[in-house]
């Protein structure tokens, strides 16, 4: 049962962040409106040319990642700074998301967990 759970989550996890990284390519959705500070460091990371595109990229790849089954513990390191900024943002910045943003940290910490014997050999000496 914990399989099949871990499954339809990490499917689900891994097509929403699909999702987010190809939207900041396409922009086939719209965002919806921040906070001004919050509006103001969207745009800081928009004008800097760079850091939404790499952000997109890990998304997508991530997401990806923690789609497959058999790379899912790979997608979950590759998501863990991106669902952790997107969880601070929405903590320090713009509350409106934060429920959305705390049920994917508890999915990709979930599924860390889930996977920490494929981890010692990174942390091991």
């Amino acid at each position: 049962m914990k399989n099949k759970i871990l499954l339809v989550l990490g499917i689900l996890l891994g097509l929403m962040m699909l999702n987010s990284g190809l939207n900041k390519f396409f922009g086939f959705m719209e965002m919806p409106p921040l906070p001004e500070d919050a509006g103001s460091l969207m745009m800081a990371f928009a004008g800097s040319g760079w850091m939404i595109p790499l952000i997109a990229l890990a998304e997508i790849v991530g997401g990806i990642l923690f789609a497959i089954p058999k790379t899912r513990a790979l997608g979950a390191i590759v998501l863990f700074p991106i669902i952790l900024g997107i969880l601070l943002f929405h903590i320090l910045q713009a509350p409106d998301g934060l429920i959305m943003s705390i049920i994917l940290f508890v999915i990709n910490i979930v599924v860390i967990i889930d996977n920490k014997e494929k981890y010692l050999p990174m942390i091991s000496k």
